[in-house]
């Protein structure tokens, strides 16, 4: 009973968002039109900033990075929720649920890290641009890229361990669209009150931990440009605008999810419908519209594509 493979559930049955067709129907189209749009954003960056040269620069190899986390993170639930919206019946296999879990912390994990790098970054260029291109070397760029998967690799795992050898031998039925790990423990055919717990506490922790280090640095730019220039507050107020409504946007349904004492609530899983079909999408909006050097670099590529066909 103890092993994953003489477990007597072998799937979980998904209940879903709703029961009412006229809310699947909606929530059908409208997870499809993001998702499209995710894909379609998030693949136009990585291959303008892949490239174009003028983009290679540690910024936008953040960015980079950050739209490819997007596009994993939101293609880990959303194709499998657009699926069961066109059936009454939705499973998941066991196997499938466990890599769901992995990768849903995998890659949220990565993104919380990813975001701490690139406020380092904002930091560096706003506090010390005359170091700027020395300290953010491309060593340091690549070691945290590599540190923000590593950090994002050990969540994962951990919080796979806790559940990969409970047994579950009677209910099967999961209150929402994917493998929710609080759920699913809740399930197993043992005493979880300490397991939520330390689960709880495990996601808790690092998106407390990484919204806490977040505010503080912004906070600590702010006042660092104020200090220098009253007329720099507004620029870096400007620059940073982007980076605090991405954050706001990422941990918002995260701190309800892991804080709010009531996680059954139905309000969740709307919550968790902005988080991996919303936000994806409005990340490459909100960093494409808002730079002026992206959106140069943006018509540069589509005339370079122009003229190749014409040559051809």
């Amino acid at each position: 009973m103890n092993e994953v493979n003489h477990s007597m559930v072998y799937e979980f049955v998904f209940l879903g968002i709703s029961s009412s067709w006229d809310i699947q129907l909606f929530l059908l189209v409208f997870s499809f039109m993001f998702y499209v749009a995710i894909v379609l954003g998030n693949f136009l960056i990585m291959f303008t900033v892949i490239f174009d040269p003028h983009l290679h620069s540690p910024m936008y190899l953040l960015l980079c990075n950050l739209s490819f986390i997007d596009l994993c993170f939101s293609s880990v639930s959303v194709p499998k929720m657009i699926y069961d919206l066109f059936f009454e019946h939705k499973t998941i296999s066991f196997l499938g649920c466990l890599m769901q879990i992995f990768f849903i912390h995998k890659f949220g994990g990565t993104e919380m890290i990813l975001l701490i790098s690139m406020a380092f970054d904002r930091y560096v260029a706003i506090c010390k641009p005359l170091h700027y291109l020395t300290i953010m070397n491309p060593r340091m760029c690549i070691f945290l890229i590599m540190g923000s998967w590593f950090i994002g690799l050990i969540h994962a795992v951990a919080q796979l361990a806790f559940v990969v050898n409970l047994p579950f031998c009677g209910p099967n039925e999961i209150d929402s669209f994917y493998c929710d790990l609080p759920r699913l423990i809740r399930l197993a055919c043992a005493d979880t009150y300490k397991l939520q717990f330390m689960v709880t506490a495990n996601s808790g922790f690092i998106s407390i931990g990484t919204l806490f280090l977040l505010i503080i640095s912004y906070i600590y730019i702010l006042v660092t440009v104020q200090k220098h220039s009253s007329n720099g507050l507004s620029k870096a107020l400007s620059t940073l605008s982007a980076h605090i409504t991405v954050v706001a946007l990422f941990f918002g349904p995260c701190m309800f999810v892991y804080i709010w004492p009531f996680p059954t609530m139905p309000v969740d899983k709307f919550l968790f419908i902005l988080n991996f079909v919303v936000t994806p999408v409005l990340n490459p909006s909100i960093y494409t519209f808002r730079n002026k050097e992206m959106q140069v670099a943006m018509k540069r590529l589509i005339i370079q594509l122009r003229n190749s066909r014409k040559n051809l």
